[in-house]
């Protein structure tokens, strides 16, 4: 994989003496537990790439700043990484976290890659043609979930419950709008909101349960510490339909606060189970943990390495680290292999709209891999733009 990813020959070079990658990101403050796993990993991708021989035959060197979980600190962070040489600049993982830093690079004509953000406002919408996302769109989770259920689960009947409290979570709800139209004799059978923060959602629960009969499947749009709560009430509450969310569930580290959760469906990039069907998935996973001394929490940690393979395969493929040129590559991407599944950028998104996806089920309280899908279509931006 190394060879295919990295550049040993000196014909190439980069415009000055040295390939710089820059992290705006938090080393402090909540967003340090999103950000840190996956910077973790993107260090693990550089340190392979910088074994094999370097980039362009140099070897990648790293410099930091700390946003504080603040957006003036994350403005300040970039400006302190593109002083210190950043020819890219790595940001946090949430779009409204992240885009004070990515603004800076985009100011400075640099490119500029969000950690493992979901929103399509962080990439060319929101940023400038020269950001980009290392993940996949919310909205892809929640269509996919849709898909999935229908195809694989014979779900005709479906709820929506939707945590209004960010637009991750209401993306997950609009990827689900876009796709049941397309699911034919699929029925919405009622839909709700809630806050993440609401310690109740009985009124919700007892309109579920006015239903004549209990819908196939709850699309519930929601991400932590709320959900915990939500699922909670869900079962306790008599409610056996299975239960579909996105990605911010994943994890094994809540899961004692419902005990015995079953029929419960997640979508994730790649396992931190042990049981992804791609070994070197597993392999990651292990040098993870010897890195870091811990295993790999979520599967947010995995777009970190994403991040850098890709921008590095631009970088060899450009033969320099000049921005536009860089851009121009990367946007060539259609379906590019990585170790996480296959990621496309185009000169409209900067951001995945149809994507690979590991469906990982909870049954008695244990997760695991138990299929894995990719949407019949790309989500057209007009619609991710709504």
């Amino acid at each position: 994989m190394l060879a295919a990813t990295t550049c040993l020959s000196g014909a190439a070079f980069a415009d000055d003496e040295r390939i710089v990658v820059g992290f705006a990101t938090a080393e402090t403050g909540f967003m340090q537990a999103y950000d840190k796993p996956a910077q973790d990993a993107a260090m693990i991708r550089i340190a392979e790439i910088n074994a094999a021989g370097g980039l362009l035959g140099k070897q990648i060197e790293v410099v930091n700043a700390d946003t504080k979980t603040d957006r003036a600190e994350g403005a300040k962070a970039g400006l302190s990484v593109i002083d210190q040489g950043a020819d890219m600049v790595v940001v946090s993982c949430d779009y409204d976290f992240g885009a004070p830093a990515a603004l800076a690079a985009e100011s400075s004509g640099l490119i500029s890659f969000f950690l493992c953000a979901e929103s399509i406002k962080a990439g060319i919408q929101g940023v400038g043609p020269n950001s980009f996302s290392a993940s996949v769109l919310a909205a892809v989770q929640g269509a996919t979930m849709a898909e999935w259920a229908y195809n694989k689960k014979e779900a005709r009947t479906f709820y929506r419950l939707l945590d209004t409290w960010t637009e991750y979570n209401k993306g997950i709800c609009d990827g689900f709008d876009w796709m049941m139209p397309q699911l034919a004799d699929a029925t919405l059978v009622g839909e709700d909101t809630f806050l993440n923060e609401d310690a109740s959602i009985a009124a919700q629960i007892t309109r579920i349960k006015s239903l004549p009969e209990e819908p196939d499947a709850i699309m519930l749009c929601t991400m932590m510490p709320g959900a915990v709560s939500a699922i909670k009430q869900l079962r306790a509450a008599g409610i056996n339909s299975m239960i579909l969310n996105g990605s911010g569930v994943d994890g094994s580290y809540w899961l004692s606060a419902v005990p015995d959760l079953s029929n419960f469906f997640v979508p994730v990039q790649g396992s931190i189970y042990g049981d992804d069907p791609n070994p070197d998935v597993t392999a990651f996973n292990a040098k993870f943990k010897e890195v870091t001394g811990g295993d790999p929490s979520t599967q947010y940690t995995y777009p970190g390495y994403v991040m850098i393979d890709v921008w590095a395969k631009a970088v060899e493929r450009a033969g320099t680290t000049e921005t536009s040129a860089v851009v121009a590559e990367l946007e060539k991407m259609n379906g590019e292999p990585t170790l996480f599944g296959p990621r496309t950028f185009t000169s409209e998104l900067h951001h995945q709209n149809q994507a690979r996806y590991l469906i990982v089920e909870t049954n008695a309280g244990k997760p695991g891999v138990v299929d894995e899908w990719t949407i019949s279509a790309p989500i057209p931006v007009a619609d991710l733009m709504k």
